[in-house]
């Protein structure tokens, strides 16, 4: 299944060194848009396992346009 992810937010204090401000952005601004996953708690983990960092919030949409 694809999702299109309009708005995320993630844990950033569980990271071993503090981040800058423009990371956490950059960081952010790269997890949205489409991601392939099998269902909304797999999207969830593919996102944390890509970013490294926890999911805290996730706004999204399920792709409708693709093909059965």
């Amino acid at each position: 299944m694809k999702f299109y992810v309009s708005d995320i937010s993630f844990d950033f204090s569980d990271s071993c060194y503090e981040l800058s401000q423009d990371d956490k952005i950059d960081i952010t601004d790269n997890s949205l848009g489409l991601w392939e996953a099998k269902d909304d708690d797999d999207l969830v983990e593919v996102i944390t396992n890509d970013t490294g960092y926890c999911v805290n919030t996730i706004d999204y949409e399920m792709d409708m346009t693709q093909e059965l």
